[in-house]
């Protein structure tokens, strides 16, 4: 559950520190003093969507800290070993920064995270239920999403869209195969032919690196020999030959250090001139025995050049990136045989529809006994909610042929009084009707949910009187299985709380910000009578808050 949140610099919020209780709490002030936007700080913490607009005036940053308990029992536990996040004293503590330029950063446990992780984690600990949530549940998509939810198949449903979209793409490759067989073969005939012809080049790139240094040798044989020549000439031919100075010199040398010994170091180079010299000698007269001049091997090597250097061109790669060329042809080849053989598509088309409908019919069984539960518990709500003798029916509707979202459609629909026949619920005329079936809608499915902190704000808009009264009632009920918090203007639903915050505006320094007061019983009283009374608050008033207070938590409902 949330126990403490921490909001520096959000929105007209400067500082605040808030300690939260269990059971049904609910927030109250006037409009416009801040309530909501201490929920949009909740929500920011927990993942949601952030801009500049999200910091004080003036401020460099907004800074929020909401910090929950996690249960030995909580799935949260193993969500933060996966994330290799460290579970400190039994404390989640979600913390989001968003900066004056609209730019976020969020950590929890102090370990930096992604704006997904946080969402995630605020799956686990929190369900904000928010001002236009009944309008939310008019879309087919939502009422869907909710009933898998409730029937705890939202994998299975993914799962089952995942094989539509594959049944589907094999389908249309299938069409496309019978429609166009004509253009596929002439695609498959071309490549064929390119790759037969890179085949018989049967080019090789270590084969063209080497053909390449041969023909640049042969096509240089001569200078080549008659550089060796040359420079053998001048080692080891005639007295000016080097290989013989270098003996002469040395002998005499040699003869030198005799008389002094100080010259023992140019004797020792010229020693190591001599022999490296030699080795020359030796090393030129086996490169050029090893050289000879071949016309024939130059023609064939220049040959097969132009043989490789002209496919390259043809295809407007170089040499180098044919045998890569080679393999993307043979791979398009081998796509093209699947896409242009209909019967092949038709066997594979048969098994992604069986392995849908597989899927699609075990998300059914489950989607119908939920159906069921669901449309009676709420039916039974409703009863409670004024309107007594109202039906309502989560119908499952069978799909042709199969759909992304399975094999039936969900309709929520809505009899709101006795002998009407139901009808969706996107039609139900009167506003208020909604609001009510759409609170019971939304409490009979957060009983079942294990998130353990449910936040309602303003959900309550659009009814009254003793409607009001069951609704404070039915919260204060959830409120003893889980951490429950309303934002409301009804003073019915604010009596039947077991604790109570007033939001108001206040002049502090040139700003205006919002501060919250933890209300007393004589607080309480107090705020009631003002929400049943408006501005002037008489005695009268307080008589009839004290009242409603007395009464609000009575058996009966």
């Amino acid at each position: 559950m949330l126990r403490r949140l921490t909001i520096r610099d959000f929105v007209i919020v400067d500082r605040l520190e808030l300690e939260f209780r269990s059971g049904f709490g609910t927030l109250t002030g006037e409009t416009g003093a801040g309530k909501s936007i201490l929920l949009d700080a909740l929500g920011l913490a927990l993942g949601g969507r952030a801009d500049a607009a999200s910091v004080r005036h003036g401020c460099d940053k907004a800074d929020i800290a909401a910090e929950f308990d996690v249960m030995p029992a909580s799935p949260m536990r193993a969500w933060l070993s996966e994330q290799d996040i460290p579970l400190d004293e039994d404390t989640a503590l979600l913390r989001r920064l968003v900066d004056a330029g609209g730019r976020s950063r969020g950590w929890i446990n102090g370990v930096p995270v992604t704006l997904a992780q946080l969402r995630e984690a605020g799956d686990w600990l929190a369900d904000i239920h928010g001002q236009h949530a009944h309008h939310a549940l008019l879309k087919t998509d939502t009422q869907r999403a909710l009933l898998d939810a409730q029937a705890n198949c939202v994998a299975l449903a993914a799962e089952v869209a995942g094989l539509y979209r594959e049944w589907q793409r094999v389908a249309q490759l299938r069409r496309a195969a019978e429609q166009d067989s004509a253009s596929m073969v002439r695609q498959r005939e071309l490549l064929e032919w390119q790759i037969n012809e890179l085949t018989e080049l049967a080019f090789d790139a270590d084969e063209w690196a080497e053909i390449n240094a041969e023909q640049g040798r042969l096509a240089h044989a001569s200078g080549l020999i008659g550089g060796a020549e040359d420079a053998l000439a001048s080692l080891d031919e005639g007295d000016g030959a080097v290989v013989a100075v270098l003996d002469r010199v040395s002998s005499r040398i040699d003869a030198l250090v005799q008389l002094d010994p100080a010259l023992g170091e140019a004797r020792e180079l010229l020693a190591s001139a001599a022999i490296q010299a030699d080795e020359a000698l030796h090393a030129l007269r086996r490169y050029r025995d090893r050289l000879e001049l071949d016309p024939q091997r130059l023609a064939e090597i220049d040959r097969r050049i132009s043989e490789v250097t002209d496919v390259a061109r043809k295809h407007r790669v170089a040499p180098e990136e044919l045998g890569e060329l080679r393999r993307t042809w043979l791979g398009e080849l081998e796509q093209l045989g699947a896409r242009s053989d209909p019967a092949r598509l038709a066997q594979q088309e048969a098994l992604a529809r069986s392995q849908y409908d597989e899927a699609a019919r075990n998300l059914g069984k489950l989607r119908r006994p939920a159906a069921e539960a669901l449309s009676r518990r709420v039916s039974e709500a409703m009863q409670t909610l004024a309107m007594s003798g109202g039906r309502f029916e989560v119908a499952l509707e069978p799909v042709e042929g199969g759909a992304a979202h399975g094999l039936e459609d969900v309709a929520f629909l809505v009899a709101a009084n006795p002998n009407q026949p139901l009808r969706p619920l996107a039609k139900v005329a009167s506003g208020g009707e909604l609001s009510r079936i759409g609170l019971a809608i939304q409490v009979m499915t957060s009983r079942d949910a294990t998130t353990p902190t449910l936040i309602f704000d303003e959900v309550d808009v659009g009814i009254g009187g003793g409607v009001a009264e069951i609704v404070g009632k039915m919260l204060h009920r959830l409120g003893a299985e889980r951490q429950v918090m309303c934002v409301t203007h009804l003073p019915q639903v604010a009596a039947c709380a077991d604790w109570q915050w007033s939001i108001a505006k206040v002049q502090r320094g040139g700003d205006v910000v919002s501060v919250v007061r933890s209300l007393d019983a004589e607080g309480r009283v107090e705020e009631i009578a003002r929400m049943l009374g408006g501005v002037s608050i008489t005695d009268t008033t307080r008589r009839h808050a004290t009242e409603m207070l007395g009464m609000a938590v009575a058996p009966g409902v």
